[in-house]
């Protein structure tokens, strides 16, 4: 032994296995002239079994082995390995780290010089003869695959024949003093290189990144980081550990195979996840290359989300939605009776005309025309932009399209409410009453690249007494039918079921018919416009039937109609916080009581407690019915699943929500705000993960004002907005599939529609054009009644040209928008006459690209975002279309027919 006080173990020659002779240790003098070819050592290949260290070149020479045992020297390695790991605790171990095993007893060993030489390779008690006896450090608990391969030698398992096509080559060499380069580096740069690539879309094209590691920086395999990992002590090991805390071992348990070469180069371009990271969460991947621009002037990838959804929206309502629904609710004559004059005139809005306004068109030539159209009547839709605005007489409150089936090619209907006053108000926290009607619209055929071929109309009316109407819905499919199908009298072809949400907290069912049939029925010389007063199919009410009195739920605020097939089930939000669910077609004796008259009286089948505060939205999932999501005034949004609604699936409490959109690809919900509890810069739009995917909010679009409400389209990817300022703004989502945290810009994917502004204007003729106020003269006093306004004021709409959104950000509606979402002013202590409360994209595909919007004023105004119709959408149209007159062949008139009849078979597409 020398002044060291190390012993070392070789094996001999002709010895059995496990027989050891002891031998003594080289020098320190020898150790130190060694240690300069460790360095040059730590680079060999992970397939290399034989890692040699210093200072045994000596013992090998004296009791070298013959080529026959090989072998079984390398089983006895590892025997080796366990039985020195008993002995004593290696000299070299991490500090602050205690390592199990028991010490040596014997002579002290001396103290070590004040600056000795470094010997990272040479661990105390350390098998000379026995290049793989060295106990290789772990790191996070998880073996290296020098170890893997040793037990799989033990176990008389054949090592890999030929090593992974991803190793470097044998002669590379880490440079001296540097961290070799780890996956996770190469692979982040390569994430940031495509990132670069989208945001950049105008440069040209990079050159791809290879899968194979380049020479010049190639990544070490991990035999090699752990051996250097392993040869660094003291202060270089704590350095190294922080440098390295972005690495993850690819090796988790001893059962992976090493020769696994699909999944590791599947790993190579992604970079290794933490396990934190949520269910679902692809923030990593690797998102298709989107580049150029498309047609309408948007980038590619901008516009990629929408041609997915037209996909994704066609293939669902084909699983979802059905043809025929509720066939015992047919539209009967009898029910339907026309009012006179005198009778209708309590139900009719009291406003006779609208308030002047006048329509600047972007890109076309002002006219400065002001206008001023009677109550129940429209404006010609514009030949080159196709906007179409008319008066319902009072403030809109609610609204709706009537679905049509794919391919109907049918005139298109919406339904609203209109307050019969201007001014009137009452309180939420009380149940009211009182006179209102119900309005249906014809908008006739639209179609996206002609205009349509007549104005909008008024077609009848349903006198209510219920109050007022502060939510509307048209059953989602199934319940429209021909306006030709041959019906026995007295029944008349069905256009709908509509349920309304009234301010007296009952919920009303109607069986709209088809105009033309209603019409036929009356005489020529009847009333128009025509009010009828109509017996509802069914009355939906909240308690049972063993109540005496039923429970004082409050105003009825929201309603939501499952989307998917049979659509037998109704919710309805109520102001006590109450979630109502009806099942329609219920016959138990305990849900259900026939009336006198005729009509139905139904109570739920479930219900729950789902907020503290009135109910104020609520929408359906429209790919699974099991799940549904409520916003009330107590500021939460709450997710839910209808089989255990005992508690949310997840509770969001931001702020004041108005109205939600849940788009049908999107595991979450779009919501629009009030401003009253928003924090500055964030009042606005946002999109909400449901909890799935655990994605953080993403903010669609900042507004200044209350946003009242929001639409989304389904075929489009998009939503609408309309808030108090009187701007209608239109937002493209990105893929919310996709971590929207790497999203930027999202000023490019927002557009404005129209904005409206309140003019002032001084007193003449009507005809001339001087009757507008000069921007120099001061303004009149602020008016908080209607009739001061519109004595003082007039509505100016400034519309976006839709048709192209080249150089959409240098375009002054673009500009203008921008500046007011940050420096905008409000003023809230006059009436908002250009203020917008209901906002609406079409359902329907024969339609998806046309947008209803109304507010305070009682004007209404359709347009057409024609600049997101694709050819792809048209393509989608001409095969519904030929799939619809095939579906529904020309029959033989029957007395009754069943939908759907023996002759309308559902044919599959070619």
């Amino acid at each position: 032994m020398d002044t060291c006080g190390v012993g070392c173990v070789a094996l001999g020659e002709a010895g059995p296995v496990g027989n050891m002779t002891v031998v003594d240790c080289p020098g320190q003098e020898v150790l130190n002239q060694l240690d300069v070819k460790t360095s040059s050592e730590t680079a060999s290949t992970e397939t290399s079994i034989e890692m040699s260290l210093p200072g045994f070149e000596d013992s090998l020479d004296e009791g070298k082995l013959p080529p026959e045992q090989e072998s079984v020297s390398r089983l006895e390695q590892q025997d080796l390995s366990s039985e020195m790991s008993k002995v004593s605790k290696p000299r070299a171990s991490k500090p602050g780290r205690k390592r199990g095993g028991r010490t040596r007893k014997g002579s002290k060993r001396p103290q070590q010089q004040p600056n000795p030489p470094p010997a990272p390779l040479v661990p105390a008690l350390l098998d000379q003869s026995n290049p793989l006896s060295a106990p290789m450090p772990k790191k996070r608990g998880r073996k290296s695959k020098a170890e893997l391969l040793l037990l799989k030698l033990s176990k008389g398992i054949e090592p890999p024949k030929s090593p992974p096509p991803k190793r470097p080559p044998e002669d590379f060499e880490t440079p001296p003093g540097e961290r070799p380069r780890r996956k996770a580096a190469q692979v982040a740069l390569m994430y940031l290189q495509e990132l670069a690539e989208e945001l950049s879309t105008t440069l040209p094209a990079p050159v791809p990144c290879p899968e194979s590691p380049k020479e010049s920086s190639p990544p070490e395999p991990e035999v090699t980081i752990m051996q250097q990992e392993a040869c660094q002590g003291g202060e270089e090991e704590t350095d190294a550990a922080a440098q390295d805390e972005d690495f993850v071992f690819q090796v988790e348990t001893e059962d992976e195979e090493e020769s696994e070469t699909s999944s590791e180069s599947s790993s190579d371009s992604e970079p290794a996840m933490s396990r934190s990271t949520p269910r679902g969460s692809t923030s990593v991947k690797q998102k298709p290359h989107c580049r150029g621009v498309a047609a309408n002037g948007l980038p590619n990838y901008i516009m990629a989300p929408v041609w997915k959804c037209l996909h994704l929206t066609k293939d669902l309502r084909e699983q979802k939605h059905s043809y025929w629904e509720f066939a015992d609710w047919i539209p009967l004559a009898w029910k339907w009776r026309l009012l006179s004059e005198l009778e209708a005139a309590s139900y009719l809005p009291q406003e006779e005309k609208s308030p002047l306004f006048s329509v600047q068109r972007e890109g076309l030539p002002e006219d400065g025309t002001l206008y001023r159209i009677n109550r129940f009547s429209s404006v010609t839709a514009h030949p080159e932009r196709l906007d179409v605005s008319f008066f319902t007489g009072g403030p809109l409150w609610a609204l709706d399209w009537c679905p049509v089936p794919e391919g109907a090619a049918a005139s298109q209907y919406v339904a609203l409410y209109s307050s019969p006053d201007m001014n009137e108000t009452h309180p939420l926290s009380q149940l009211h009453s009182g006179p209102g009607l119900l309005q249906l619209w014809g908008l006739g055929t639209l179609q996206q690249e002609s205009c349509p071929g007549s104005r909008a109309h008024f077609v009848y009316g349903i006198a209510c007494d219920h109050g007022c109407i502060w939510d509307l819905k048209f059953c989602p499919s199934g319940a429209w039918e021909l306006p030709d199908t041959p019906r026995k009298a007295p029944l008349l072809p069905r256009l709908g079921l509509l349920a309304l949400a009234c301010s007296d907290g009952s919920v009303l069912l109607f069986s709209l018919p088809h105009p033309e049939a209603l019409l036929a029925e009356q005489p020529p010389d009847s009333m128009k416009p025509a009010i009828y007063k109509v017996q509802c199919v069914a009355t939906l009410q909240v308690g049972a039937i063993q109540a005496s009195e039923p429970p004082e739920c409050g105003q009825c605020l929201s309603l939501a109609w499952m989307p998917t097939r049979p659509h037998h089930h109704l919710a309805a939000g109520y102001y006590n916080g109450m979630v109502v669910f009806w099942n329609l077609p219920t016959n138990s004796p305990l849900q259900r009581i026939r009336l006198s008259d005729g009509s139905l009286k139904l109570y739920p089948f479930q219900c729950f407690l789902a907020h503290d505060q009135a109910v104020r939205a609520l929408q359906w999932c429209k790919a699974n019915s099991h799940f549904i999501v409520s916003a009330g005034s107590d500021r939460k949004i709450k997710f839910w699943d209808l089989r255990r609604p005992y508690e949310p699936i997840n509770s969001i409490k931001r702020f004041l929500s108005t109205e939600l959109a849940w788009l049908l690809p999107y595991n979450g919900v779009t919501v629009a705000q009030d401003n009253c509890y928003a924090s500055y810069g964030l009042c606005g739009i946002h999109y909400i993960d449901a909890g799935y995917l655990g994605f953080k909010a993403y903010f669609t679009a900042p507004r200044k004002g209350t946003v009242w409400s929001l639409s989304g389209s389904d075929w489009l990817g998009t939503i609408a907005a309309g808030d108090i300022s009187g701007e209608l703004i239109a937002a493209i989502l990105p893929d919310m599939a996709l971590n929207p945290v790497n999203v930027k810009r999202s000023v490019e994917r927002r557009f404005p529609i129209y904005k409206a502004d309140l003019m002032p204007y001084q007193y003449g003729s009507e005809g001339q054009d001087h009757s507008t106020a000069s921007p120099g003269n001061p303004s009149p006093p602020k008016a908080r009644t209607y009739a001061e306004t519109v004595n003082h004021h007039y509505l100016l709409f400034q519309d976006t040209d839709l048709g192209s959104f080249h150089d959409l950000l240098q375009r002054e509606p673009m500009l203008r928008m921008q500046e007011e979402e940050g420096h905008s002013l409000l003023c809230l202590d006059r009436l908002q006459l250009e203020a917008i409360h209901k906002v609406r994209f079409s359902p329907n595909l024969d339609s998806y690209g046309w947008l209803v919007s109304g507010g305070q004023s009682g004007l209404v105004r359709i347009h057409c975002v024609r600049g997101l119709t694709s050819p792809l959408a048209h393509r989608m149209q001409l095969e519904s279309r030929a799939h619809f007159s095939a579906v529904f062949q020309p029959s033989s008139p029957s007395e009754e027919p069943d939908f759907p009849p023996p002759s309308h078979r559902i044919l599959p597409f070619p």
